[in-house]
């Protein structure tokens, strides 16, 4: 089988506020298995995480949201189906997106986004 890379920025992402997403380095797989990637959003403010899929040349495509109080996501972009990609909180900041049986057309940046309310803006990593 051919290695499948989703690949997610490792940076970090400052606002005025000072909240800090911070994700995952970078994730090579085979096809067929299950990927994790992770998001920690620094402070529980709305309680939940946008997931977005990038290709190179490509705007962001919305992949999923998920709620911490909810035990599946609450809304699916186009073309990600809950078979496969799915979400979920191992706290009130930490955050993952689960992509299972994954084909090369996973191979990606993906980013999640969040609300800081202390500066009334969506932070993005």
């Amino acid at each position: 089988m051919l290695p499948t890379l989703c690949a997610l920025l490792p940076a970090l992402t400052w606002v005025s506020s000072q909240k800090v997403l911070t994700q995952t380095p970078s994730v090579l797989t085979d096809q067929g298995r299950t990927v994790s990637l992770d998001c920690n959003i620094a402070k529980p403010e709305s309680y939940s995480v946008s997931w977005y899929k990038q290709v190179p040349q490509a705007a962001p495509q919305f992949v999923l949201r998920f709620y911490h109080s909810h035990s599946s996501p609450s809304q699916y972009g186009d073309n990600f189906p809950s078979s496969r990609f799915t979400s979920k909180a191992s706290s009130s900041i930490d955050y993952q997106l689960i992509i299972s049986n994954v084909e090369v057309g996973d191979a990606a940046v993906y980013y999640c986004k969040t609300w800081d309310g202390s500066a009334s803006e969506y932070v993005s990593q």
